[in-house]
């Protein structure tokens, strides 16, 4: 009897030992996070994968993980970095095979299909849940009336011009309304010259020129190509600044080309003084200042409609962020992301990133920096940041089926209404 007792007591043994040798020392992070919890003495540590770190200076990012692990005890964030798409690539594998870090960075285009597939958490249950405050946040990226994604800080795209071809066109003023506007370009085209006064890239590899170049149009103007979530592409209100946008383009005022430059191409005609106006992202003030130092450019926000006396929406990229459903640390990770959005930390990072705040109370610091960004961050605080198409499910291709239709609008090979309509349907099956 005392040998089968002392059996049992040597196999319970060995069992607790196998139990501890199987443990996981340290705090779940990744896949782990899932499937284990750390007790209440081991450190949590978060993973945080995103793009950033490599677009900031060396170690900024690093830094402000650092102040807040110094605000946290008990909390460490592993850094995961590396370009946008590379990172892409892991958020999405990461999201498929609910292996996602605690912590994510996100493209808005991401989100719909993230909410999707179950991989990011309900933010707004989570605020809630922490008694958050959310009116200090600018924006929320949105699904079915909850929070997915909070833009960090944001790139905004004004209107670029080009001051000594503005100068040479007897222009005295930016143009404010779309009448301005489209006279100016009509002054500033100069075929013999090879200068014209507007720019548009529609490629269809990639038609983020629907986004920039075409929908801000409605948005500075408080229009909205969305109702109720859905799909309002027909509306009056869309169809006058489709028909606008059109009108530059029949008057001769924009660059050859169109339907097959991107982005980059824009870029690069107007830092060679080939084009008086573009759509752009502050982020290409640096690119073309380097490319042409002696450029004489300044910014605007976009045209409204005439008569039209509201806030003005401006098109906008953001670092956005969210916390992955599967993590075991949603609590520590909302710590993250609120410290990030908090008023000093955002300013400090918009400033670092070039970039505007995501707090409505933060405010970059411009010195030492290009005067256009202090100009453009005036222009940003009197409007608000419009880009519908962030959230939106498949947001690429839907910009892609729009442009198939607007080029055929702009060829002359079909009318604004059967454009429109059409664009409609083919959105409406997204949805």
């Amino acid at each position: 009897m005392k040998r089968k007792i002392l059996g049992l007591l040597l196999s319970a043994a060995l069992v607790a030992t196998m139990a501890a040798g199987c443990g996981n020392g340290g705090s779940s992070v990744g896949t782990d996070s899932a499937t284990s919890a750390p007790s209440s003495t081991e450190a949590v540590t978060l993973e945080f994968t995103q793009w950033w770190e490599p677009e900031l200076a060396e170690g900024a990012l690093r830094g402000i993980m650092d102040e807040f692990e110094a605000e946290n005890a008990g909390i460490k964030v592993k850094l995961i970095s590396g370009p946008y798409a590379s990172t892409k690539q892991q958020v999405v594998a990461g999201a498929a095979a609910g292996t996602m870090s605690d912590v994510v960075g996100l493209d808005g285009a991401w989100v719909s299909d993230f909410v999707k597939q179950g991989a990011i958490a309900n933010l707004t249950e989570i605020m809630k849940k922490n008694n958050y405050e959310d009116s200090q946040l600018a924006s929320q990226i949105k699904l079915n009336n909850a929070t997915y994604m909070i833009p960090v800080v944001n790139y905004v795209y004004p209107v670029f011009i080009n001051k000594d071809l503005m100068d040479k066109a007897g222009i005295t003023k930016v143009p404010v309304t779309r009448t301005e506007f489209r006279e100016a370009a009509k002054k500033l085209t100069n075929t013999k010259n090879n200068v014209y006064g507007w720019i548009l890239p529609l490629s269809l590899e990639a038609p983020n020129g629907i986004q920039n170049d075409v929908m801000s149009w409605a948005w500075a103007s408080g229009v909205s190509m969305l109702k109720d979530g859905k799909p309002d592409l027909t509306n009056a209100e869309v169809k006058s600044a489709i028909e606008f946008v059109k009108s530059v383009y029949d008057d001769g005022s924009v660059a050859p080309g169109s339907f097959t430059m991107a982005e980059q191409d824009k870029v690069e005609e107007f830092t060679n003084g080939r084009v008086g106006m573009m759509v752009d992202s502050l982020a290409h003030i640096k690119t073309i200042r380097k490319s042409n130092p002696n450029l004489n450019f300044v910014v605007t926000a976009l045209p409204a409609k005439d008569g039209y006396t509201g806030k003005r929406g401006m098109p906008y990229a953001s670092w956005g962020i969210g916390i992955a459903e599967n993590s075991r640390h949603q609590d520590e990770s909302w710590k993250l992301v609120s410290f990030l959005m908090s008023e000093k930390i955002n300013s400090k990072l918009s400033t670092t990133a070039n970039a505007f705040p995501g707090n409505v109370s933060s405010k970059p610091d411009f010195t030492g920096t290009d005067p256009l960004f202090a100009t453009a961050f005036d222009i940003y605080k009197a409007g608000y940041p419009a880009n519908e198409f962030v959230g939106l499910p498949v947001a690429e291709q839907l910009m892609r089926s729009f442009d198939e239709q607007f080029q055929l609008l702009l060829d002359n090979k079909q009318n604004i209404d059967d454009t429109l309509k059409k664009a409609q349907a083919e959105w409406e099956k997204n949805f």
